[in-house]
């Protein structure tokens, strides 16, 4: 009870106690000992009892609140991966409910994709303005992984809603293109795969796992052309992005376009020379050319430096790298990161 609650309570009280006073003027005798006696109004007395009882009723209160233990501030939940890097400062604090991301992501490390998903969407509508981008990213990381669920069921229409979704809310996410082109492909719908993988590709600056996909469809299809037209638009884009050139000089060597391709890496060995993609291809080329010392030379150095010739990747969320693009990050076990 607010101290200005029970001054009007005691204020009211004493208004009525008057106001009875006035309409009933009996007295009663009260005596204390033999030689000490006294009459008082009767609704003085019922007042003085009031006063007395409340008084005794907020002493036992204090004296209750003073003796009972303090109870000691629950320590904030840990938060897993996703929680983290969604919520929290430096120091381990966090400022969200911290409960319910951890309770999301107990669900994710168990793969109980639906149930993470049915959680996440509560975040998200809760989420203030400064955190919706985040959670709509995991958001849509959930809605991929019910997709793949989905398909493995093979509940197509399913897993098509859920990548649909997914892609809505993260146009870039690349994952969820991959995979909802590669159904319409799968199901005789080339140009709606094309058209998923083109618009995502968009988003995401040019991703390379969806460029891949799209230089495979003309690639089947048989328009050479579009597959050169496809890196050298994307490039013009992103004149600095090496993977890009790559990519351009990779097709030229494919369709036996000796000359442009051997021109486009030694351009990118100027720039990235212990790259070893770079060296691999330079020795293909000297090869098919019948300059089989030089080729061997080239050979050499992209041993030297890796026995992989595909494209590295790096997680843009923790910095991890991999020899190839990924869906999930296996150290920070997150989606859609790794970049070129």
């Amino acid at each position: 009870m607010s101290i200005r609650f029970g001054l009007i309570v005691g204020l009211l009280f004493a208004i009525l106690v008057t106001y009875l006073a006035s309409l009933n003027p009996a007295r009663v005798h009260i005596a204390l000992g033999s030689d000490w006696a006294f009459d008082v109004p009767v609704m003085a007395l019922v007042a003085v009892v009031f006063v007395a009882g409340a008084v005794l009723a907020s002493a036992v209160g204090l004296l209750r609140d003073v003796t009972r233990p303090h109870r000691r501030r629950p320590r904030p939940v840990g938060l897993g991966p996703l929680g983290a890097a969604l919520g929290g400062d430096d120091t381990g604090r966090q400022t969200e409910p911290t409960r319910v991301h951890a309770d999301r992501d107990d669900l994710i490390e168990r793969r109980r994709w639906a149930e993470a998903l049915e959680v996440q969407t509560r975040l998200l509508q809760e989420a203030p303005r400064d955190r919706r981008t985040a959670e709509e990213t995991v958001l849509a990381s959930l809605h991929y992984e019910v997709a793949r669920d989905r398909l493995e069921r093979s509940d197509r229409p399913a897993a098509m809603t859920h990548l649909k979704e997914g892609l809505r809310l993260q146009p870039e996410f690349v994952p969820a293109a991959l995979l909802l082109g590669d159904i319409h492909l799968k199901a005789g719908e080339p140009r709606e795969a094309l058209r998923v993988w083109e618009r995502a590709a968009e988003a995401s600056h040019a991703a390379l796992p969806l460029l891949g996909r799209i230089e495979q469809l003309h690639r089947t299809e048989g328009r050479p052309t579009r597959m050169i037209s496809l890196y050298q638009e994307a490039l013009a884009r992103h004149p600095d992005n090496q993977a890009l050139a790559f990519g351009l000089g990779r097709v030229y060597f494919e369709l036996a376009m000796l000359d442009e391709a051997a021109e486009q890496f030694q351009k990118m060995e100027v720039r990235a020379p212990d790259l070893p993609q770079i060296h691999a291809y330079l020795g293909a080329i000297l090869e098919r050319r019948g300059q089989f010392r030089d080729a061997m030379e080239e050979y050499r150095r992209a041993l030297r430096l890796s026995d992989s010739v595909e494209w590295p990747h790096r997680c843009a969320g923790c910095g991890a790298m991999h020899s190839r693009w990924i869906d999930r990050c296996p150290t920070c076990r997150r989606w859609n990161t790794f970049r070129p």
